[in-house]
């Protein structure tokens, strides 16, 4: 049965939060504010936190430098999923992911479904592996983010969540490039 096994100790993840918008400043930034408070409240940490326009390269760029950085183990991004000219994050993202996780979108739907119906498929959100580190690529709404984090996140980020989470496999995420050493 899922849930979490109390005998087991909870293990804080450094988390990288990074908003994608042409308009946002971090001062009104609802979506990555959202975002952060519920990492800090789970217990986790807050390992960075920006903002960037809505560029392909920036989005890649700084994704690619989390990715790399020891100190953050997880990115999420909000914003840009959306199907108007100016939401590229997908598109600067799927490219460089080792690993898609396609049940992150499923999963994400389902719940996004229940909340705000058929409007959910205007969403593409996805999620996958660069550089050893979980990304997480969701939309620009505070709902979005709430749904994502509370539904998905929250225990697969808990290392207490069972049968299984994404903190005990952490560590093999770069199997794949070590195998040939």
């Amino acid at each position: 049965m899922a849930g979490i096994n109390e005998s087991r100790s909870f293990v804080p993840v450094r988390i990288a939060v990074l908003t994608v918008s042409d308009t946002r400043s971090l001062a009104d930034d609802k979506s990555g504010q959202t975002l952060a408070d519920r990492i800090t409240e789970a217990g986790h940490i807050l390992a960075a936190r920006d903002i960037v326009t809505d560029d392909r390269d920036k989005i890649r760029d700084t994704v690619l430098a989390w990715s790399r950085d020891k100190a953050i183990d997880v990115v999420i991004t909000t914003g840009g999923t959306g199907f108007t000219g100016r939401d590229v994050t997908p598109e600067a993202l799927e490219p460089i992911f080792e690993k898609r996780m396609d049940g992150f979108s499923e999963v994400f739907h389902r719940i996004s479904y229940d909340k705000i119906g058929t409007s959910t498929i205007q969403s593409r959100a996805t999620g996958g592996v660069v550089n050893a580190t979980f990304v997480f690529v969701l939309p620009g709404s505070p709902g979005a983010c709430k749904d994502a984090w509370d539904g998905i996140l929250k225990a697969q980020l808990d290392y207490r969540h069972m049968p299984c989470n994404f903190v005990e496999i952490m560590p093999r995420l770069d199997e794949h490039l070590r195998r040939g050493k």
